[in-house]
């Protein structure tokens, strides 16, 4: 594996490592700014769609990939963020109020939950988060007078300071803004005591209760954090949607999420986005290669639950780094070529965890 070797104290914060990187990431954003121009108005709200999972990825990273605590109910907490913020909308709040205020109301949850759910870890606080997921599309398909109940509940067109969002293109960039802005966030909070506190929960809560980090505290505050993005995603998707109802926040929406980050690559914000963008688009793939397969397999039920196991199969058994990994392993061999060694990425066995023993 490759390492950066830092010479001063503040490249470590350094939002881009290399020239290299930043003039990369400058033409990506050129390129989806000027997207809108090349494609048509269909395509444009499947990209405005795929930056919404990019945001609730982000989220669900936080939790699961920088603090290690599994969730397989986050589907929830979009839940929330989207009924809360179509709720907020039809009482004539402005948009960002009511994005601002649903993305609140999703944090509180999180909350709520983590206060009890950090007493259990691994698989029994994967269940707790199920629960909780099932608990709140019940609670939405009896809430009546709130969400609707099954009948559905309609979304008001976005609009802000007059303006309308409700079209492909304006609505591109408004959800492209809000993932820059969420992305901004959080790499500043990565960067920040409570970035690396997340991270030393992580590795080891044994060492980070020895160096005097509140790793109750940092766990609760990783569920707001990560419900409260998520709650934001939410708010968006809604607009999305334009009608919700139970069956969009079901147990499949969580697992989505949940291949998002690990196919990506854990405990990396790049890996979030590359996760989503695969896991958001692969449906549109296999739908376009079903002409082309046999009429018995195209028509067979459950074909795209079985092509999304087979890629988290293929991920973890070949690349267990994900995405990202893959992603880090082209940059090192354009930075280094012609010298680039095959075993510069070699996996070694590691025994670095101090709960071993437990």
């Amino acid at each position: 594996m490759r390492f950066d070797y830092y010479t001063q104290y503040r490249q470590g914060f350094a939002l881009f490592k290399s020239p290299f990187e930043r003039n990369l990431y400058a033409l990506l954003f050129f390129f989806l700014i000027s997207l809108p121009g090349l494609i048509t108005p269909f395509a444009l709200g499947e990209m405005a769609y795929v930056f919404i999972l990019c945001i609730a990825s982000l989220g669900l990273m936080i939790l699961t990939g920088f603090t290690g605590q599994v969730s397989l109910g986050h589907a929830a907490f979009v839940a929330i963020g989207a009924y809360g913020h179509a709720w907020f909308m039809s009482k004539g709040l402005p948009l960002p109020l009511s994005l601002i205020l649903a993305a609140g109301v999703s944090a509180a949850a999180g909350l709520l939950v983590g206060i009890p759910a950090i007493r259990v870890s691994g698989l029994y606080l994967a269940m707790v988060t199920m629960a909780f997921s099932i608990i709140v599309e019940q609670i939405i398909g009896h809430w009546n007078s709130v969400t609707g109940g099954f009948t559905g509940l309609a979304v008001n067109d976005p609009t802000i300071f007059g303006i309308a969002l409700g079209g492909p293109k304006a609505f591109y960039y408004f959800c492209l803004m809000a993932l820059i802005a969420v992305l901004l966030v959080l790499l500043n909070v990565l960067r920040s005591g409570l970035g690396r506190a997340l991270i030393g929960v992580r590795e080891s809560e044994a060492a980070s209760y020895a160096l005097g980090i509140p790793v109750e505290k940092i766990k609760v505050t990783a569920f707001a954090l990560s419900a409260g993005i998520t709650g934001l995603a939410g708010g968006l998707l809604a607009h999305h949607l334009k009608y919700l109802t139970p069956d969009g926040f079901t147990l499949i929406l969580s697992l989505e999420l949940v291949l998002m980050v690990v196919i990506g690559g854990l405990g990396s914000l790049r890996g979030a986005l590359l996760g989503a963008v695969l896991i958001s688009l692969l449906p549109s793939a296999i739908s376009r290669i079903k002409p082309f397969l046999p009429e018995g397999l195209a028509k067979q039920f459950g074909l795209e639950t079985f092509i999304f196991g087979l890629v988290l199969a293929f991920f973890v058994l070949f690349e267990p780094m994900g995405l990202n990994g893959r992603w880090i392993k082209l940059r090192t061999l354009l930075q280094s070529f012609p010298i680039y060694r095959q075993d510069t990425f070699k996996r070694n066995k590691r025994y670095m965890k101090s709960e071993r023993y437990r």
